[in-house]
Formats: C-alpha cells, sequence, structure tokens
C-alpha cells in the first residue's frame, strides 16, 4: 500500500487535472473553494473518491461536485451544521442520511465568511467525533419577514415579549403572516399578531386560523 503521503500527492494532482477540465467559471469558483477549506485547518487533507474530490479531517468530511449547470460542495454531516446564512439548498430525496449541499451557479458570488463558517464546523464535528446519530440536526435560522420585524421594534414590550417567545411560537407567527396570499390579508395578520405578541401570547393560545 502507497504511504499517505503519496496518496495525499495523488489526490491533489486528481484534483488538479478535475478543476484544469472545467469550464472557465467553474474553475475559478472551485479554485477559490479549495483555498477557503484549507485556510480553515492546516490538518485538511485532500482525497479522490467516488471520482470527486473530497476533503478530510477525522474522517470524511465535505467534497465538490461540477455539473453541467451547477457546482456542488457537499457537506457529509450537513444535517448538524448550523446554517444562519442559509447556504444549504433546500433538502433532497437523496439528502436524507444527512448531507446538504451548497450550490452554485454562473455568475454566483461565494458568500465567503459564511462558507468557512460551514467547514469551521464540519472541521469540529469530526474533531468530536460527532456521528449523524448523536445530535439532532440544527434548526434552520428563522427569516421573519422585515415588515413583520420592523414592526415588532417599533414596541419595546412587543420586543421584549417577542425575545421570550420560544423558537416554536415565533415560527407560528412567521409562518402564519407568510403564508398570507393577500397583501391585504397579511397587514391584517401582522396587526393581530403585534396585539398578541404584545401581551404575551402565543398565537395558538388563543387564535386560530378558520
Amino acid at each position: 500500500m502507497a504511504p499517505s503521503f503519496l496518496l495525499q500527492m495523488q489526490a491533489q494532482e486528481q484534483i488538479n487535472l478535475y478543476i484544469a477540465e472545467l469550464p472557465e467559471w467553474q474553475r475559478k469558483l472551485l479554485v477559490r473553494l479549495r483555498q477557503l477549506v484549507h485556510t480553515v485547518d492546516d490538518e485538511v487533507e485532500e482525497t479522490w473518491k467516488w471520482g470527486k474530490p473530497h476533503f478530510d479531517h477525522d474522517g470524511i468530511m465535505l467534497g465538490f461536485a461540477a455539473f453541467k449547470n451547477h457546482l456542488g460542495v457537499w457537506f457529509h454531516k450537513g444535517a448538524l451544521i448550523d446554517d444562519p446564512k442559509n447556504l444549504f439548498a433546500k433538502q433532497e430525496k437523496d439528502e436524507a442520511k444527512g448531507m446538504r449541499g451548497y450550490k452554485l451557479v454562473e455568475g454566483d458570488v461565494i458568500n465567503e465568511k459564511a462558507f468557512v463558517e460551514l467547514v469551521k464546523q464540519a472541521v469540529k464535528l469530526n474533531k468530536d467525533g460527532t456521528k449523524l446519530g448523536d445530535a439532532k440536526p440544527a434548526r434552520k435560522a428563522l427569516v421573519v419577514p422585515q415588515e413583520f420585524d420592523h414592526c415588532l421594534h417599533k414596541d419595546e414590550q412587543t420586543w421584549e415579549n417577542w425575545e421570550k417567545f420560544n423558537y416554536t411560537h415565533k415560527k407560528e407567527y412567521v409562518e402564519w403572516i407568510t403564508d398570507a396570499k393577500k397583501d391585504e390579508t397579511r397587514k391584517h395578520r401582522i396587526a393581530k399578531a403585534l396585539e398578541m405578541i404584545r401581551e404575551g401570547v402565543g398565537k395558538e393560545e388563543k387564535y386560530r386560523v378558520k
């Protein structure tokens, strides 16, 4: 069996060739993504698995894949990674085992800071020996509609109560508002939500949509 450093060199050469054969826009993005991965930890190792570039740290961590119209960065424990900037694409059926993907198309700009944070978490999970079954998947960040968020900040008591609510209570209000199909309905729901929140009442405790 070849020494590990030789395997590393072979993998690096394979990755170099893989990237070099891609269209220019994909090549530029993958070169930069590769650099960013290595800025996180000097001990990240490049490997070649399933015909694609991979990066390991105490085990498999993430991989790159180039397709006709997009690039994908697949985090093997993505379900356990907190993604506040929503870089991960919507979960697909083939990601049921915990993988999550960051997808880029031509013209996209890498959110470098957010991407590096994802890689840092991936490294830590492997360093800690965390397995997908060891922890619950990280909750997706709650996106509060701008109009609603602005109104929440207008009244000190309303904002204070909102901050005290747990994730579920906040999610109920946000989904109720975002589900409104008409502008008039949305405004009515925002007004009603603000009234209830100021009273410190969770949506399902007092009011249900008919």
